[in-house]
């Protein structure tokens, strides 16, 4: 049913049609409302079957997923930045332990200095934990991926993230179309687990292994991780029939047949970037778009043969790995491997700063004529910059950087601090 909804709505009336057993509650934004709304859907029998479970930090959710999901149950939960890396231990416990939790990351910058707006630091610092991680384009996408994620989990027994952009699709409010509880109970069949915990027949999970098996337990586990690459798009196949319309995969290309140049992002920036496409296309220029949804597993061959004819490769990512580069490009090179086209990365909207068309016009045209660098900040201040490196210069202790860079910035904004 089509709906005017704010995205973590959306997100939480599609958990709730999947019919968790167990949602593990703890607050920190951009996610909040997501778990406020299934919280409000338990109390007054919207949601039935439910246990609502209010928990006293991020650690104390995802442990009370692992508890629920070891003995049989649907478990969900969310959460945002900080709160992920707080629950770090028990993420990698959840993908060590082959269980099928559900969550949602809102996805937010990580702190020192604070930040509560979106980029994608806080999911590139799991990204090699075991869970599936997907990232979602629109609040559409989030909706349909929420439903994937329960069925792909479920299937394989492995954790599986739903990255949402935080404020700019958790808090918008657009047309959804959220399905009907008879449609969703054929995409996300009744859990049948792989492994429970059962006091008729007492097992133990999470035991010490040594080096003996530790190799051949961490292979399985990338052996099931690797299955998503076929499980997801059935998955995706099946689900678009059941709603008439294209629902998750792996990629999502764009006007990419004969592009020379192809854009590869993921996530919410990919609607401005297909904008900026769409203008340079008006101009003869042969230009697309890769949209990566599945980010883990990483789909190698499906990435290669969708690059395959490009000249030259631009990707815009909402995160960087400090002391080396981007994240996302260096998976891009690695599945290109071999091949000559020239990669460059391009970090946009850290901690939240807005991503504009006329900035991503101007990079795109600068690859073309061959003025781009290997990496690119974009709309960087240069000058704040090189005045906190000129201090740094003048001085061993030269203060803070966050705040020495902010009180440059209201000086030369004529405010005062």
């Amino acid at each position: 049913m089509q709906q005017q909804i704010e995205g973590s709505q959306a997100i939480a009336a599609t958990v709730a049609l999947c019919r968790p057993q167990v949602v593990c509650a703890y607050p920190i934004s951009p996610q909040t409302h997501i778990i406020e709304e299934l919280g409000a859907m338990v109390k007054t029998g919207r949601l039935e079957h439910c246990e609502y479970i209010n928990v006293d930090s991020e650690m104390a959710a995802m442990s009370v997923a692992i508890g629920a999901s070891s003995v049989g149950a649907r478990a969900f939960t969310a959460t945002a930045s900080q709160g992920l890396l707080f629950m770090i231990e028990a993420v990698y416990n959840a993908a060590g332990l082959g269980l099928p939790v559900v969550m949602t990351l809102a996805n937010r910058a990580i702190g020192a200095p604070i930040n509560i707006w979106n980029d994608h630091t806080d999911a590139m610092a799991v990204r090699d934990s075991g869970w599936v991680q997907i990232f979602a384009e629109t609040n559409q996408e989030a909706v349909d991926l929420h439903i994937m994620a329960f069925a792909l989990a479920e299937e394989l027994s492995v954790p599986v993230m739903v990255c949402v952009d935080g404020f700019i699709l958790t808090h918008s409010i657009e047309r959804v179309d959220i399905p009907e509880q008879e449609q969703v109970d054929r995409m996300v069949p009744p859990f049948e687990p792989r492994q429970v915990l059962d006091p008729d027949d007492p097992v133990s999970i999470g035991a010490m292994v040594g080096p003996e098996a530790f190799t051949e337990v961490r292979y399985l586990a990338q052996v099931r991780m690797h299955r998503a690459l076929d499980v997801i798009p059935e998955i995706a196949g099946r689900n678009a029939e059941v709603l008439g319309r294209a629902a998750g995969g792996l990629l999502h290309p764009y006007r990419s047949e004969d592009a020379d140049i192809v854009v590869v992002a993921m996530g919410s920036v990919l609607g401005t970037i297909k904008d900026v496409v769409d203008d340079l296309r008006e101009t003869g220029l042969r230009i697309g778009v890769l949209g990566i949804s599945c980010f883990r597993p990483f789909p190698v061959e499906q990435v290669r043969a969708a690059l395959g004819a490009a000249s030259r490769i631009i990707v815009v990512e909402k995160a960087f790995s400090i002391g080396y580069g981007g994240i996302l490009s260096t998976d891009i090179a690695m599945a290109l491997a071999g091949r000559t086209a020239p990669i460059h990365t391009v970090v946009a909207g850290l901690g939240g700063r807005p991503v504009w068309a006329a900035s991503l016009r101007t990079l795109f045209l600068d690859a073309t004529e061959g003025r781009l660098g290997d990496t690119v900040f974009c709309d960087l201040n240069t000058d704040l910059v090189e005045a906190e490196l000129e201090r740094m210069s003048r001085s061993r202790q030269s203060g803070p950087p966050a705040e020495n860079v902010l009180r440059d910035l209201a000086n030369r904004s004529g405010g005062a601090r």
